[in-house]
């Protein structure tokens, strides 16, 4: 999906490992020859009278007559306050820091079920360790649906192709559907984790008196997950009935597993290790004074495009449409933004 330069591996179906992504960019930059500075931290970005940016960066200053943020918006890893009141013994690591299980001793905690936490408690689990996570509200898909994959269905039936209009604010804050690649593709179903030995609990609260409290959602956010992938599945089915495919009619999803209800509690005495998958917060300090953000500090632009001549986002979720920010859209976006880019400066750029 990249802008010329589609995947043409052996296997368009399958899942590519981080080598395999990081090679395949790689080529990408390669094949026209991109002037890229790796390893140099862009540190400050103004704007001077004359509208010329000035960039402030570990190896210098640049001047430009254009700027493109394509930086994401995944910068500063969250761990919560109370992170500081766990024991010194126990090992702390953000998702963002993980590898393998080996990283980390004994029994594990995983905080938090977006793609990173469940994805870190499976290889835990898989690796025979003790783990114990802490649900949250992320929506759960099913890898494979009546013969596909549940993104090639989504992606035929144009969902990745929906703008984000007026719902940016609750697009920005949702949490991305958990799944897995991992071995050919499966589901990552949480209550089968639990019948296996993973212990589940609710949000993670807070520490008192020597335990981790969680509070009393493990029900409702595990039903919830599995609402949102029964609902997905439902619009699968109506769009191949629609289009009067041909595809194999296959059982839908049961449960194997139900919480007791009420809160629950975690002794720290068990706890070797905890994992913080909770996310991150962007960062965007280093604008500076430019007048590109909103009254939340979110990016403000139309698909990319901000007020400030010369200045523009590229790679943001939920940039335009629910493939922003993914390879799916990535040519799409910046294809725009950079023909938004020229027709601002008619056509003459320089960098200094």
């Amino acid at each position: 999906r990249l802008p010329g330069y589609a995947y043409d591996g052996p296997d368009p179906d399958g899942f590519m490992t981080r080598d395999e992504v990081y090679a395949w960019v790689r080529g990408y930059a390669d094949s026209f020859d991109a002037p890229l500075a790796e390893g140099v931290e862009v540190r400050r970005v103004d704007r001077r009278d004359d509208g010329v940016f000035v960039v402030t960066t570990s190896a210098g200053q640049i001047t430009a007559d254009a700027v493109t943020s394509a930086t994401g918006g995944y910068h500063r890893p969250i761990t919560p306050s109370w992170a500081d009141d766990l024991p010194e013994r126990i090992v702390q690591m953000h998702s963002h820091q993980y590898r393998h299980a080996g990283q980390l001793p004994g029994t594990v905690l995983v905080v938090g079920t977006g793609q990173s936490g469940t994805q870190i408690a499976e290889d835990l689990h898989l690796e025979g360790r003790q783990v114990h996570l802490a649900v949250g509200r992320a929506p759960r898909v099913a890898r494979f649906y009546r013969g596909r994959d549940c993104m090639t269905w989504l992606a035929d039936m144009g969902v990745y192709d929906l703008p984000v209009g007026a719902q940016a604010a609750a697009k920005r804050a949702a949490t991305n559907h958990y799944v897995t690649g991992r071995d050919g593709g499966r589901d990552i179903d949480l209550r089968l984790f639990a019948v296996q030995g993973m212990g589940l609990h609710g949000r993670a609260v807070g520490i008192t008196d020597g335990t981790l409290a969680f509070d009393d959602s493990l029900a409702a956010n595990l039903d919830r997950a599995d609402s949102v992938a029964e609902s997905i599945k439902n619009d699968i089915d109506a769009y191949i009935d629609r289009e009067r495919i041909d595809a194999p009619v296959e059982e839908r999803y049961r449960p194997v597993w139900t919480p007791a209800p009420g809160p629950t509690v975690l002794d720290l005495d068990e706890v070797d290790a905890v994992v913080w998958a909770i996310g991150f917060r962007a960062d965007w300090s280093w604008l500076g004074d430019l007048d590109v953000l909103d009254a939340h500090g979110h990016p403000a632009h139309e698909r990319g495009m901000t007020a400030v001549p010369g200045f523009s986002f590229v790679g943001l979720p939920w940039l335009h449409t629910w493939g922003s920010g993914r390879f799916h859209a990535i040519a799409r976006d910046a294809e725009h933004v950079a023909a938004g880019v020229v027709e601002a400066s008619h056509g003459v750029l320089a960098v200094r």
